[in-house]
């Protein structure tokens, strides 16, 4: 019987077609070219729509060194781009910058913070929140995240959960005990800071919350897996991809960089070695992946993809198949 079965376009092309993307994750193990990766997809992006962030939470930032522009934690417009920002943030530098202005606001800061890290994870999930704050307060049609290796993208996308229940406890606690800190704080003359505090807390769960509802819907938001054609990165690769169905986050596009594609008649041994490793994984990969995901292969490159052209050039491999030359 013919078999009727058509692979899925081996491309990045439905990311760009599908207009209705808010967010965009790239992840993956360190190392394995998500940062370029995520740089390319935003390059391309902004031939398409109207106006792309970019947006690097690890705290290795590498955008800077991708497009040769220093960024920072407000968004830039890169060079040669009239729809393109990026910008590096740290998620723990926020959360040390709410704790000092309610220190400044009457000392209820530190009581905040003891109550804050009492909870587990909770500080990296401020921090996220005040990103998520701040970049809701911006206007671009989708925002790109090029997150930290693995282990952590995984933390950073249940923060909502964590900080829902964390917020929610000390909603509680302020309905309880905020009269009677309004009363000592009157009493020594501090005004009320805590009340902006606990505002602003349920303010953060407010956006938290809408957020996580966002992350869930397969319209607004996918995840992008980046990998190489290794053990270690394939392994990775699958429990990454396991966690985020249990997120319910939507992936159906795996990138597979930095494979070799030695020329016929190349005597290089350990070219042959490796495309045969390479190849053996791969097909796996397809095993594993083919029916209901994307699967997109880059070349292992002779140079460092760094520069807007580099960049431009490289990202045009995300949406025509690379053909290795004959």
């Amino acid at each position: 019987m013919a078999d009727d079965y058509e692979p899925l376009e081996p491309t990045l092309q439905n990311i760009l077609d599908q207009k209705s993307l808010k967010w965009i994750f790239c992840g993956g193990k360190g190392g394995v070219g998500k940062t370029t990766t995520s740089c390319s997809l935003a390059v391309q992006l902004a031939a398409v729509r109207e106006s792309v962030l970019l947006i690097s939470t690890d705290p290795a930032h590498n955008l800077s060194d991708a497009f040769s522009q220093k960024f920072g934690k407000d968004a830039t417009r890169v060079n040669g781009f009239d729809n393109l920002y990026a910008m590096e943030i740290d998620p723990n530098g926020s959360l040390q910058e709410m704790v000092e202005s309610s220190d400044a606001s009457g000392g209820m800061g530190g009581m905040m913070q003891d109550l804050a890290f009492a909870i587990p994870g909770v500080d990296e999930a401020m921090g996220f929140a005040e990103i998520m704050k701040h970049v809701k307060s911006m206007q671009f049609s989708v925002i790109v995240f090029d997150t930290a290796p693995t282990g952590h993208t995984l933390r950073f996308l249940s923060f909502p959960s964590v900080l829902e229940k964390a917020l929610g406890k000390l909603s509680q606690l302020s309905g309880r005990f905020g009269p009677m800190i309004s009363q000592m704080s009157a009493m020594f003359g501090g005004g009320t800071p805590q009340e902006d505090m606990f505002a602003k807390l349920d303010q953060m769960r407010e956006v938290i919350t809408e957020v996580n509802t966002q992350f869930k819907d397969p319209d607004l938001t996918t995840f992008v897996c980046v990998c190489i054609s290794e053990f270690l990165s394939l392994y990775e690769t699958e429990r990454l991809i396991q966690e985020l169905t249990k997120y319910e986050i939507d992936t159906h596009n795996i990138v597979v960089n930095q494979l070799l594609f030695p020329k016929p008649g190349d005597n290089c041994q350990q070219c042959q070695v490796r495309h045969k490793m390479q190849q053996k994984y791969l097909k796996e990969a397809y095993d594993l992946y083919e029916d209901t995901f994307n699967i997109v292969k880059l070349p292992l490159l002779t140079e460092e993809v760094r520069g807007v052209d580099k960049l431009k050039e490289f990202s045009k491999m995300l949406v025509t198949p690379y053909e290795p030359a004959q």
